[in-house]
This record gives structure tokens, C-alpha cells and sequence, in this order.
């Protein structure tokens, strides 16, 4: 029922590809080194719509398709159903790349989206969503419908919220988060700068997307050893990185192909990128054409100009 439901919906119309606007993006990249997932303004975006919505529900039922094993770590989906279904959510959270649904026990619902996972809020009885692997039901007769065309997605239970966040590093739109303490996670270190602000026990939150367009943004080659970005760089990094999360959320997320917001509309951030998957179109500042790397095995896209090789000094804390 879940896998030819979703095929049909796919054949009617569900979208693959999204408009592109001002960005050129270059969809034909599509391996899973370059595949874009949801990062802090995704999931930021389907926390905000969906808190006023399933805040204060109580949970009716709940449905997941038996393929998807991975989905519950090999739980048995009794479990889960003996977990969830008549407890009330109380809050909705994020940290990270993590939505945390407060329970009224006193636990924590979590859910990872990880590389294709959707979480839309639908009324019962509306037709299956594409690739439609489990259903929440809510007392007011709708559904919290999961999708997940590649299955990497994650549910799980947890005494406390601390239990997934105690290992996540300072988020870049912190308030709290300062300069120096930014400079301190780069200094010293030989990884390149791009693997160390992709490290969620670093920095939580960022992805592929946003830091490759936070280094552009601060004019600092992707493979430069962190510990040798310059002081004026790493400042300028600092800036960088909360000024494209910020955007990225004010946009609603980046939809390159799978993300969509909590009621199921794509969000505008992809057309508004300057380097991410625009290999080989001309850079926006300088007409150099964007250049497409591997570092820390992740496809990375920079300007060879705006972004060049330099001479560096070692960041000091």
C-alpha cells in the first residue's frame, strides 16, 4: 500500500526537481557526496510551522510502513506505538539538525531527517504523499505524514532531550556563541576548515550547502588547514556563517530536490546561492567559473578567485 501509493502520486505531479530563480544550479550533480540534506534552516523552518500545530495534540495512532526497519533502529513498531500513542506533545524544539517532541511524560520524541526525510502536516484521509513510510495520527483528525524516498531518516524515544544534544557543538546563530570561542574550534587544528565547521560536535547545524556558501561568503579556500586561516579570516568566517543560516531561514530552506517545509511547499533559499551546485557557471562577484572539489569526502564548490590559495597565519585564540 505505502510504496504504490507513493508512486502514483508521483506520476500525478509530485515534484522532483524544483524552479530555479536567480542561482544557475547544476542538478545533473546528484551522487551522494553532493547530495543536498536538510540543514539548521530546514528543519528550523518545519519546527516553526509545525509547533502551533501539534503542540497540545494527542497522539491517535501510529502507522509505519514494515519496510522501513531502519527507520525505528530494528524496534519493533509495537514498541513505538506503546510509547506514543495517547501522549500529548508539549513542545517542539530543534538543536542541530534534530527536531525534539516533548512528550507529556516527561521524554523526548526525537527525529533526524537526515538525507531525504520529510515531516508534512496533512488532514486525514488526504492522498499519500510520494514515498509516504509512516503516519502520526492526532487527536483533531490530522496526521504527521513521514517521507522518505531513501530511508536514512531516524525515530527515536530518549529519557531526555540532553541524551542527542550533549554531543553537539554551539549552533553559529547562537546569541552566546562569540568570536573568540570560533576561532578557538579553528585553531591549531590541521583539518581543512570546511571538515571542521561541518563536525556537528564543533558547530550544530551546518551542512554541505551553508558552509560552502559561508566560505565564500568570507573569501576562504574550502581545503585551507583550519588552523591556518588568518585572524581577519576567521573573523569574517564567524560573520559569515550565522548570515547565511540566518537567510537560509528567513528563505524558508534550500529545496534542490527533496526538502519541503511542514505544509509541504518548497522553500526559496536554493535560488539565492552564490556557489553550491553551480559548478562551472561564472561566479557572481568576479565571472570566474565555479569550481567543483572533494574535501573531507564531501563535494565542495568555491571560486578560485574570490577564494584563492593564500599565504596564511596561524589562528591564535
Amino acid at each position: 500500500m505505502w510504496a504504490r501509493a507513493a508512486r502514483r502520486t508521483r506520476r500525478r505531479g509530485g515534484a522532483e526537481t524544483n524552479e530555479v530563480g536567480p542561482a544557475q544550479i547544476d542538478n545533473r550533480q546528484s551522487s551522494i557526496d553532493n547530495w543536498p540534506v536538510p540543514e539548521l534552516p530546514e528543519v528550523e523552518t518545519i519546527r516553526g510551522d509545525l509547533e502551533p500545530l501539534v503542540v497540545g495534540r494527542r497522539i491517535a495512532g501510529v502507522e509505519v510502513d514494515p519496510g522501513t526497519i531502519d527507520l525505528l533502529a530494528g524496534a519493533p513498531i509495537a514498541a513505538l506505538r506503546a510509547n506514543l500513542v495517547g501522549r500529548t506533545f508539549t513542545s517542539l524544539g530543534r538543536r542541530g539538525k534534530y527536531l525534539l517532541f516533548g512528550l507529556d511524560d516527561g521524554r523526548v520524541f526525537v527525529v533526524h531527517l537526515r538525507m531525504t526525510g520529510r515531516l508534512v502536516w496533512r488532514e486525514r484521509g488526504a492522498p499519500a504523499e510520494t514515498y509516504q513510510r509512516a503516519v502520526i495520527e492526532l487527536d483533531d483528525g490530522h496526521d504527521l505524514r513521514w517521507c522518505d524516498l531513501r530511508k536514512f531518516g531516524t525515530w527515536r524515544i530518549h529519557e531526555s532531550a540532553d541524551e542527542v544534544t550533549a554531543k553537539l557543538g554551539p549552533e553559529p546563530i547562537d546569541a552566546g556563541l562569540t568570536e573568540r570561542h570560533f576561532r578557538a574550534v579553528l585553531a591549531n587544528r590541521t583539518a581543512p576548515v570546511k571538515a571542521v565547521l561541518l563536525d556537528q560536535r564543533r558547530f550544530a547545524g551546518l551542512g554541505n550547502i551553508y558552509v560552502d556558501e559561508a566560505l565564500y561568503e568570507a573569501r576562504v579556500r574550502p581545503d585551507t588547514p583550519a588552523g591556518r586561516v588568518s585572524p581577519a579570516a576567521a573573523k569574517r568566517l564567524f560573520h559569515a556563517s550565522r548570515a547565511v543560516l540566518e537567510r537560509g531561514i528567513a528563505n524558508r530552506g534550500a529545496s534542490f530536490r527533496d526538502y519541503v517545509d511542514g505544509q509541504g511547499n518548497p522553500g526559496q533559499q536554493h535560488m539565492y546561492v552564490q556557489v553550491f551546485r553551480r559548478t562551472g557557471k561564472p561566479c557572481y562577484s568576479c565571472g570566474t567559473p565555479i569550481r567543483r572539489t572533494t574535501v573531507g569526502g564531501r563535494a565542495t564548490h568555491f571560486c578560485p578567485k574570490c577564494q584563492p590559495k593564500a599565504r596564511t597565519r596561524r589562528v591564535t585564540s
